[in-house]
């Protein structure tokens, strides 16, 4: 165990990094983090795995961070380094659950490897408008290569994305892209011809939760490697405030967004909220712009572009609400974000509570240690069991609102907003 109570594991010695200059990097990748990225030094889950990422024998590493802690540079700093810039060919590749997570980790590294000269491709499901058939599209020469282990795939089949070249493959939200029913085939299967292609190349599995099912399965994959695991219980975001909110009906839901949570939230900052069914964002955007407020939503069914064009908007600022199902949940970063509502609790089935979901939507709230504010709606018994069940597995008592509207007003002032 190192100081902070995370679990390490493995023989190498490494000193965590106090200051960037103890990593060995170049100027130019320096330059970025400083001048671009504006960081000053490394948070810790950079400061503990940067250095394990960056040494030879660059060993596998399968590291659990918090939402919101620098998992993303982690991993894009290590891919930068990697890559020799006079070499036009693929030589790392960073597999992602969704494309929106692909395109931000590219904008990250394109930012980051501003004065690098390093060049990256994003290899997502292409817009209908945009569409290229495989076959028809150029080889990869691009060096660094982020996307969907669907599409990924595809361009490996089709030959068009060499893989000999690769000295580091990464995993961002990792126990989605290895669980079973998830991605978890076209991940093994890009990871193994990797490993056959090109020798010897560093594997990196990045996630803010692993649960056992998945802890077994990336031991058998990385064998030699560096495992960083947090306490089960240091999971729930400190500088959050959670609350729950008992609501009679549907209709007293939508009555406590509007007249409580958005009468004090408006001033705080950016909202999101999520729903379980795409009919739902539907209903609740359709409802909530009639009374004049600002919102968009998002969900699965809408074509790439328009996806695209909505998450721009709340990114720029032109929205202060943002309806989504569970597409958004994971690694999705806007820091003005203060307020997530789960308006529906996130669940497996009936009223088994998906714990991981749970974890990842109140994490877009309060990114990097800022404030920020979760209020649960619940409305059934259901509701009322599914969370008691969060609250005992995260050791973590939730207090209630009762529903008045000065209530609602301390609750953000507790929270600091």
């Amino acid at each position: 165990l190192d100081e902070d109570g995370s679990e390490v594991t493995g023989d190498t010695v490494y000193t965590s990094a106090v200051k960037f200059e103890d990593l060995n990097l170049s100027p130019d990748l320096l330059k970025g983090l400083y001048v671009e990225m504006g960081f000053s030094r490394p948070s810790k889950i950079q400061a503990v795995t940067l250095p394990m990422i960056l040494t030879p024998p660059y060993k596998d590493l399968v590291a659990q961070a918090h939402n919101g802690s620098g998992k993303t540079t982690c991993f894009v700093l290590g891919m930068l380094s990697r890559v020799d810039p006079s070499k036009k060919m693929p030589q790392a590749i960073c597999i992602c659950p969704t494309r929106e997570l692909a395109q931000q980790n590219e904008s990250v590294l394109r930012k980051m490897g501003k004065y690098t000269g390093i060049t990256s491709i994003c290899a997502i499901p292409s817009d209908p408008t945009h569409y290229i058939p495989v076959l028809k599209r150029p080889p990869v020469t691009e060096q660094v290569v982020i996307g969907t282990p669907g599409t990924i795939k595809k361009w490996t089949s089709a030959k068009k994305l060499s893989t000999r070249g690769v000295k580091i493959l990464v995993f961002d939200e990792a126990d989605h892209m290895l669980a079973e029913g998830g991605f978890k085939d076209d991940s093994e299967r890009i990871m193994n011809e990797i490993r056959r292609d090109s020798g010897g190349c560093q594997v990196l599995l990045f996630s803010a939760t692993f649960n056992d099912t998945v802890k077994k399965f990336v031991s058998r994959v990385v064998r030699d490697g560096n495992q960083i695991f947090v306490k089960k219980e240091d999971l729930t975001l400190e500088k959050l405030k959670q609350f729950k909110v008992h609501c009679p009906d549907e209709l007293a839901k939508l009555s406590v967004v509007k007249d409580k949570i958005f009468e004090f939230g408006q001033k705080v900052g950016q909202t999101i909220i999520f729903v379980r069914t795409r009919n739902s964002a539907s209903m609740l955007h359709k409802t909530l712009s009639q009374e004049g407020y600002e919102c968009t939503s998002i969900q699965g069914a809408y074509k790439e572009d328009e996806r695209d064009k909505i998450i721009k908007e709340f990114k720029d600022g032109l929205t202060k609400v943002l309806i989504t199902t569970d597409l958004l949940s994971r690694g999705f970063d806007q820091a003005q974000v203060n307020l997530v509502i789960n308006y529906d609790l996130p669940v497996k089935w009936e009223s088994e509570p998906d714990y991981e979901v749970y974890l990842h939507r109140i994490g877009r709230a309060g990114r990097f240690g800022r404030k920020g504010v979760v209020f649960n709606l619940l409305c059934t018994d259901t509701d009322k069991r599914v969370m008691e069940k969060i609250e005992h597995h995260f050791q973590h008592y939730i207090p209630e609102v009762p529903n008045s509207e000065e209530d609602f007003e301390n609750a953000l002032k507790d929270a600091g907003l």
